[in-house]
């Protein structure tokens, strides 16, 4: 079913007699925040729940203060993408950022919101602002296994977050003719290089990355990992790529053996590099608990991968750091459009809040840290504790409740869910 000209998501009805602010009767003092933090908000069904999960989860306990951007593909065509430009400003600014999932517009997206143009990725424009990298963890809860049995501990994706396809520049080749790389240095000399002849239509792209991000992705890598106490997997495809991903390899190593080697000899880590099908492989065989580094759009893909194999797409965390210590914090999967579309149609959905959670947890712990609030990074860790601990108790959104090894399991729909979560949070916090 088609939904054409979807531009506002419809109003969310409460049960009758609650409000945010005297549910219960809550008379505890609100923890007060000093700085904003950068609120991204996104589109979909993640919209959807990114207002309950602030209605019910924030609001009624934390004073709370952002800088608002609304990234939800109508304002960002209303403003020609300049919103999300923004959106990264503020948040090197602050410090401090926290985004839900939002739409990439494809052709069909672009006829179905009636687009002007078809943007970017959100992801893709802040990444760049920001550079920087992006670590992606499962996040694990009793009685839900991993699909891979050989698994025993969390993989942690280490995803760099600059260049590749995310700033691709692309071609189409309507007929015959001859596509060169050109480059054209700082003294107008010129250097050449055939990339086709062409005998009919086609399609160009162009790929590029910098020495200075391909380091400060290493650097983080290595620090992350030796933070963690975890091996470093590195892989790319230097065989095919002998330039572009044999770069990265070379920097990697050198930055290793100069910095980092035998600093890991002592930890007893172990940091080794190789091809990426053959990471691939060894994933599948290994026991997990380590930290895998891979380029912008493997990563994308790979973390997708460990997420699902972990139990769900919305069970996994995603941070980006920047070197210069600014921190965005994110779900790691998509806008859940199949359940928007049936929340249009006024049908029930089970949509897991998990991630999205998380992503609130951990700006707001971020924040606490570095504001010096001990209350606020002690509620992070309590609301989480709330989450996990509702689901292994047997209440759980669909998609969990299909995979769980748990007995007698409820099924939530999406609100549900979240305010089984906010029951028992209150219960932590003697409420």
């Amino acid at each position: 079913m088609t939904f054409r000209n979807v531009r506002k998501a419809p109003t969310i009805l409460r049960p009758s007699g609650e409000n945010n602010e005297s549910k219960r009767g809550r008379a505890m003092s609100k923890i007060v925040m000093k700085t904003p933090l950068v609120e991204m908000d996104g589109d979909e069904m993640t919209r959807i729940i990114w207002k309950m999960i602030k209605d019910d989860l924030l609001l009624p306990y934390i004073d709370l203060k952002t800088e608002y951007y609304d990234l939800g593909l109508p304002k960002r065509d209303e403003t020609n993408d300049q919103i999300t430009i923004d959106a990264a400003e503020a948040t090197k600014k602050y410090g401090v950022a926290v985004k839900c999932a939002t739409i990439t517009p494809n052709a069909a997206r672009v006829e179905e919101y009636n687009l002007k143009a078809m943007y970017k990725s959100p992801n893709g424009t802040i990444r760049a602002a920001l550079d920087g990298t992006v670590f992606r963890a499962p996040i694990l809860v009793k009685g839900i296994e991993p699909y891979v049995r050989t698994w025993k501990a969390p993989i942690i994706m280490a995803r760099h977050a600059y260049g590749d396809v995310y700033r691709n520049v692309e071609h189409r080749v309507d007929g015959p003719g001859k596509a060169e790389l050109v480059f054209t240095d700082e003294n107008g000399n010129e250097s050449r290089q055939l990339i086709h002849e062409f005998e009919g239509p086609g399609i160009i792209q162009g790929l590029h990355n910098l020495d200075e991000s391909i380091d400060g992705f290493a650097h983080a890598c290595f620090a992350y990992a030796l933070d963690q106490k975890k091996d470093l997997w590195f892989s790319t495809k230097d065989t095919i790529s002998k330039i572009y991903d044999g770069n990265f390899k070379e920097i990697f190593q050198r930055i290793y053996d100069n910095e980092y080697k035998e600093k890991f000899e002592a930890a007893g880590l172990e940091y080794f590099y190789t091809l990426i099908d053959d990471a691939v492989a060894r994933v599948m065989r290994s026991e997990g608990g380590f930290v895998w580094a891979l380029k912008n759009y493997d990563g994308d893909v790979m973390s997708d991968m460990m997420a699902s194999s972990f139990g769900s797409l919305a069970m996994m965390t995603s941070v980006l750091v920047s070197p210069t210590g600014i921190y965005e914090y994110e779900a790691a999967h998509g806008t859940v459009q199949r359940h928007y579309y049936k929340h249009l149609k006024g049908e029930t959905t089970s949509t897991n809040s998990v991630a999205t959670i998380f992503a609130w947890t951990g700006a707001l712990r971020k924040r606490g840290e570095l504001d010096e609030i001990p209350e606020l990074m002690r509620f992070a860790d309590l609301l989480e504790e709330a989450t996990l601990e509702t689901i292994e108790s047997g209440k759980m959104t669909g998609d969990l409740a299909l995979i769980t090894t748990l007995e007698n399991v409820e099924k939530l729909d999406t609100e549900a869910f979240i305010l089984a979560i906010r029951d028992t949070l209150d219960k932590k916090l003697g409420a």
